[in-house]
């Protein structure tokens, strides 16, 4: 991009002129850097007055114009810090070890949407400013990886797992100490020579991974400049004091290696020059600006002139007294800059080349505006196998005002197995469907959101042969049913019968219950199995604290019997009860057969639940796949924009 060739006729004449304060201020910063190039001759030069776009000197601090944006998201420090990098694109200085010759207006850097690090710095702290933080623009040097925004060497963001919190040992120092199992020590020998031999291979292919990783070493660290914003503690309740890289938005402890040292620092206000000592980066600094010692203000909050003149040589006594004469508690000037507009189609749309698209170790990050593509897609992360990024392993996409609420999508690329996640509010309730394809019986696993179901119902898993489901809250007690099917009617299929009125037979229901503490043990089911094939149904009940064996009741069929719906068949040939600690009234034949007649209605309502099951199961594919095939994006009735 060629700055030289850009308009600036129509830019206000605050742009291309000096008024009288502006003039008498740039002698104040003249007089200063004279003190301050004669006091430490040693240190590099300051950033205090570059031209502007129009040619015209400005001092630094009367280029920030601070601004509260329109757009809630820009009242907080992520907000402005993410919509400033996504919103320009970067661009390196010129020679990376010296400062630049300009600094644009906040206002030109945002019609064109480029700009060094020093102008993103600009508009950012503009915008943290108008924001109430306490925020300073601040010339240092920082690694090569921050100063050309490199971070192939970085984890995604999106990818970084929460920190894990250790678990807590049990303070009872007199709990029991079980016994180790016993191992054998040859075995241990054994295995520790195989690892012996096998470890110098490891190390060898272990570096050799490592070299052609690690980065090489920089010729310039240490030397190239970069800015950055440092927002102080206290303001906007900020607990900590922290740096923000413009180039990514991120934040960082005043203590990361990846900033070697400052220089300056400035806001709307004043100018501070750091005094202290940078050998070891950043992490010792102080950054209390009224010590005087450890920063050398530009103009004084006070009446008191500055310290800089009255430390010079006796040679320039006469001079330094006049000089030192001067009031330095000097007013600043309002900022030359005009009024900093962001529109709500710029705001919506900051990617000024429709996507961005942000490196990192082994991953890819591609991010999009809102509306930008039909399927409502603003992220998607592709993690790759190797640092060249060539085989892919996992595809994760972000989504935006999707009607089917649809927010989230994982892509395995090895397995093939799509995860989707809803937000609240689906007409299926869906929370999470896995799948490898929206095929019937191919292996599915939908979650709930269980809260806004009957039936508690929160996640249920199918394929051909098997389904499965899990409820929470149930007042039954009911945690998992577990339902085999056996293979579909082939004639039946023949004979044009879709899968709606073909269902697979049903061959074994098996109940899972928690304890109900109002019921006895023995009287409590733990789990209940319906093998109805087989015409076997199998009760198992709970355990007390002091049992060992479980209750049992098996009702079997009767061999050469015809059986009848409306008919039961008892006897001791075909109930088995085992109740070691039951009462005289389970072991009744009558209590049995009442017992059996209300099984056998349970059984009839779950054949027909597990039918209502797989209904289900087939709406849920016909509506997602209509759902997939005909992509609808809301738009708020208060987008004026859309």
């Amino acid at each position: 991009f060629d700055w030289s060739s850009i308009d600036t006729s129509h830019l206000p004449s605050s742009y291309k002129t000096n008024s009288r304060q502006e003039k008498e201020l740039l002698q104040l910063a003249d007089h200063f850097l004279e003190q301050y190039t004669h006091l430490c001759p040693d240190r590099k030069p300051l950033f205090v007055h570059p031209v502007n776009e129009c040619g015209v000197q400005k001092f630094v601090s009367t280029t920030l114009r601070p601004t509260l944006l329109p757009f809630p998201d820009l009242y907080y420090w992520s907000g402005c810090a993410s919509f400033v990098c996504d919103y320009l694109i970067m661009e390196p200085l010129k020679c990376p070890i010296t400062l630049p010759s300009s600094l644009y207006s906040p206002t030109t850097i945002l019609r064109y949407q480029r700009g060094n690090c020093f102008d993103f710095s600009v508009l950012l702290c503009s915008l943290l400013i108008g924001a109430g933080y306490d925020a300073y623009c601040v010339h240092g040097y920082a690694t090569l990886e921050m100063c050309a925004l490199d971070q192939t060497q970085e984890v995604c963001p999106l990818l970084r797992k929460p920190p894990e919190v250790p678990e807590e040992e049990d303070p009872n120092k007199y709990r029991i100490k079980y016994p180790i199992e016993p191992q054998s020590k040859f075995e241990l020998q054994q295995k520790a020579k195989e690892e012996e031999e096998i470890e110098p291979e490891q190390e060898e292919e272990i570096e050799e991974e490592v070299e052609v990783e690690k980065p090489k070493r920089d010729p310039l660290h240490g030397l190239r400049v970069h800015a950055w914003v440092l927002v102080l503690s206290g303001k906007r309740k900020v607990p900590e004091t922290f740096f923000i890289n413009p180039f990514t938005g991120n934040h960082h402890s005043t203590t990361d290696e990846c900033f070697l040292g400052i220089e300056s620092i400035w806001n709307h206000r004043n100018y501070w020059v750091n005094m202290q000592d940078c050998r070891q980066g950043c992490k010792d600094l102080s950054f209390d600006l009224s010590d005087s010692i450890c920063w050398e203000v530009m103009f004084s909050e006070s009446n008191e002139p500055s310290e800089l003149p009255t430390e010079s040589p006796k040679k320039d006594t006469d001079d330094t007294q006049e000089k030192g004469e001067i009031d330095m508690s000097f007013e600043m000037p309002l900022s030359w800059v005009a009024r900093i507009k962001v529109s709500y189609r710029e705001y919506e749309n900051p990617f000024s080349q429709g996507k961005k698209v942000i490196l990192y170790n082994k991953a890819k990050l591609e991010k999009w505006a809102a509306y930008a593509n039909g399927d409502g897609l603003v992220e998607r992360v592709t993690v790759y196998a190797d640092s060249d990024c060539t085989e892919e392993v996992e595809v994760k996409e972000w989504f935006k005002h999707r009607e089917d609420l649809l927010y989230m999508r994982e892509v395995n690329k090895q397995t093939q197995l799509i995860t989707d996640y809803f937000r609240p509010g689906h007409p299926l309730l869906l929370k999470a469907h896995s799948y490898t394809s929206l095929e019937p019986e191919t292996g599915h696993t939908v979650e709930y959101y269980h809260t806004a179901r009957v039936d508690g119902l929160w996640k249920r898993f199918e394929n051909a042969t098997e389904m499965t489901e899990y409820f929470v809250g149930r007042e039954d007690f009911l945690h998992t049913r577990h339902i085999e099917l056996g293979e579909r009617d082939t004639e039946m299929q023949t004979a044009g019968m879709g899968t709606d009125a073909n269902y697979r037979p049903i061959v074994q229901i098996k109940e899972y219950f928690h304890r109900n503490p109002e019921k006895p043990a023995d009287e409590d089911i733990e789990e209940r199995t319906f093998m109805v094939i087989d015409d076997i149904i199998e009760l198992t009940y709970h355990l007390e604290v002091h049992d060992t064996i479980a209750s049992k009741v098996v009702f079997c069929r009767v061999i050469g019997r015809e059986k009848r719906e409306d008919e039961i068949f008892l006897s001791r040939e075909n109930s088995v009860t085992y109740q070691p600690w039951s009462s005289e009234k389970h072991k009744n034949m009558l209590y049995l057969y009442n017992l059996l007649w209300e099984l056998r209605a349970e059984q009839k309502l779950l054949k027909q639940q597990v039918r209502d099951s797989e209904a289900e199961m087939l709406n849920i594919l016909t509506v997602r796949e209509d759902e997939e095939a005909n992509i609808k994006l809301s738009v708020s009735m208060y987008n004026t924009a859309k």
